[in-house]
Parts: structure tokens; C-alpha cells; sequence
């Protein structure tokens, strides 16, 4: 056996590498993060949760006992800015500082977000008190979503849901009914904004048109996620 010399190339410190925790029942939020980071220069690394696929507050909470697993699958080699777990609904049912604390236990990390943290924080940056809520969700699981909005000074008095527990349904919600809900529910004069809840959702491509029709701020999962996630590299 010959052994061939090597040098190693140095981390690029202007790039540092992000972890996203991915829902195993989610086929959409890894599409729409490749567009939302395709100009971004660090690499994006993913991780998966067992999750279920029905979507009920049981199913959410016992997310709660494999997340520190799941972060710990995500590369070593360098600490991260900041890591995103991919659930709207369980991050409402689990809390965000919990998530936090157990992400942090497993994987060196800055900061950690989620899509309801992240949407939070984007509708403050846009100046949005009061959010036409859009949820694919059953009632129970709508209810400590809306909460949590509220606790953090968000109206959602507007609010509507597609009704939907099975995840490869919510997953298959065509652009044209997302658009006409989002429509309908964001041009009354009562909300600032509107926020498409759930990161199986499909959204990239509804958000221009909305926007378009409505005249305000159009908010997703997968969108306030992915712009929390660039902020806070930059914090």
C-alpha cells in the first residue's frame, strides 16, 4: 500500500455551517430551504426526527424525546451559529426554550429557532400585531398554536384551517387553494399580514401572489424559518 501525501483545506470562517432538524413525514421544507439558501455560502446540514404521520398534540409531544438524538446526528466538526427544528406546531405544544435547551444539549450551537420563533420575530420586522392565521391543522392541535401567538402579542382573530391531520395530504394542499384561502382571509382591513403555518405546507410559490393580491406581508413557515436562520448568523 502507497500512502499518497494530502494537505487540508482551512474552514472558511465566513461560512459557517447551519443544522436544520427535518420531520421524517416532511417532503417540503428541504426543497424550499435549497431555494431560499441556493445564494447563501454556508452549508446547510440536515438532520431527521421520527415523527408521525398524523398530526395530533400526542404526536407532537413526543417529538420532545428524540430531539436531542436527532441533533446529535448532525456533523461535529465545527459549532454552528444556528440550528432550525422544522415544526411549527410541536415547537407551540413543546415550547421553544425547551426545544432550545435540548437541541443545545447534544449539538454546539449558538442559537436555535423554529418556525414559530422565527415567525415572531418576522412579524415584528415587519411591524405585524395582527396575523390572518392559515393552518393545515385539527382543532386541538390550532389551539396552543394560537396561544403561543398570543402570549407574544400576536392577534390571530383572523384564523382558518384546511382541517387536515394526515401529513401526505397537507403536503399535496395545491398552490391555487392556499391562494385563494390566504386571499380571502389577508385583504380585510383587521390584519397586518398573513401567516401560512405548517412547514409541509407548500408556500414558495403562493407567497408572490398573495402578496400581489393582498398588498401586505405574506409570512410562512419555511420562509420566517429560513429568514431567521440567515439573521441570526449575522447577529
Amino acid at each position: 500500500m502507497t500512502r499518497l501525501p494530502y494537505t487540508l483545506t482551512p474552514d472558511d470562517p465566513k461560512a459557517p455551517p447551519l443544522g436544520l432538524i427535518v420531520l421524517q413525514t416532511d417532503e417540503t421544507i428541504e426543497p424550499e430551504f435549497n431555494h431560499a439558501f441556493a445564494d447563501h455560502p454556508s452549508p446547510l446540514y440536515v438532520t431527521r426526527i421520527p415523527s408521525s404521520p398524523t398530526v395530533t398534540t400526542d404526536t407532537l409531544a413526543a417529538m420532545e424525546a428524540d430531539l436531542a438524538r436527532a441533533a446529535d446526528l448532525l456533523p461535529k466538526a465545527r459549532p454552528y451559529p444556528v440550528v432550525g427544528y422544522g415544526c411549527t406546531s410541536a415547537s407551540s405544544v413543546i415550547g421553544s426554550d425547551k426545544v432550545e435547551a435540548l437541541v443545545q444539549k447534544t449539538c454546539q450551537t449558538a442559537h436555535v429557532t423554529n418556525p414559530l420563533r422565527a415567525a415572531i420575530a418576522c412579524a415584528a420586522h415587519h411591524g405585524i400585531s395582527k396575523l390572518a392565521l392559515i393552518s393545515p391543522y385539527i382543532e386541538e392541535v390550532n389551539t396552543p398554536l394560537r396561544s403561543r401567538f398570543s402570549e407574544a402579542g400576536l392577534s390571530t382573530d383572523v384564523f382558518a384551517t384546511f382541517g387536515e391531520a394526515q401529513e401526505a395530504k397537507v403536503v399535496r394542499i395545491s398552490t391555487t387553494s392556499i391562494v385563494e384561502a390566504a386571499t380571502r382571509l389577508g385583504a380585510g382591513p383587521n390584519v397586518d399580514g398573513v401567516f401560512l403555518s405548517c412547514t409541509n405546507l407548500p408556500t414558495r410559490q403562493a407567497i408572490p401572489e398573495i402578496e400581489a393580491r393582498i398588498g401586505k406581508p405574506v409570512l410562512s413557515s419555511n420562509q420566517a424559518l429560513a429568514w431567521h436562520m440567515k439573521s441570526l448568523v449575522f447577529a
